[in-house]
């Protein structure tokens, strides 16, 4: 009789202190108010630091190279018409650019094996643009840090592209 007594006066205990902790509960509950009457300048403020935090994660150099800018097409003699990191992109068609996911409608270009497939650079050659070419690298065929620049046509590669000395920026590494 006096174990099960006991038993009853623990189960009361029990039940008490499960119900005073449930309901202090909202006493360690904090509550902040904001009662800035500019929550749209914080907003519009927040936008402005995650656009340059993007535009700097996609056009902040990852690396330098000089090498040598040329011109080609996709007929020249020693050209399949394909280009090597993407055969089924069609440039038979005069199609010189190519619509990335992240940086938009960019120019082709080749490069050596040192740089890989997918790699975004970007370059300032008078000849070719007034702002910095940005271009994708899908072909292959050039040695060291040359890029060749697909033009759409030979008269342009030769006449308007010709062979400079550049400094380009690596935006991107590969896909």
């Amino acid at each position: 009789m006096k174990n099960y007594f006991f038993k009853i006066i623990k189960s009361f205990i029990l039940i008490f202190v499960v119900v005073i902790c449930s309901s202090n509960n909202n006493m360690f509950e904090t509550k902040v108010n904001n009662n800035n009457l500019n929550k749209a300048v914080n907003v519009s403020t927040m936008a402005l630091k995650i656009n340059e935090f993007n535009y700097d994660a996609l056009y902040g150099a990852k690396d330098t190279y000089t090498g040598d800018l040329t011109g080609y097409v996709y007929n020249c003699p020693a050209c399949t018409g394909h280009l090597a990191c993407n055969s089924n992109y069609n440039i038979k068609d005069g199609t010189i650019t190519y619509p990335d996911e992240d940086y938009g409608e960019v120019n082709i270009v080749a490069s050596s094996v040192n740089l890989p497939c997918g790699t975004i650079i970007r370059f300032n050659s008078s000849r070719i643009s007034d702002k910095p070419v940005i271009a994708v690298v899908m072909d292959r065929g050039v040695l060291g840090n040359a890029i060749d620049f697909l033009s759409e046509s030979e008269e342009y590669a030769i006449k308007t592209v010709g062979r400079s000395t550049i400094t380009y920026d690596v935006l991107r590494v590969g896909w």
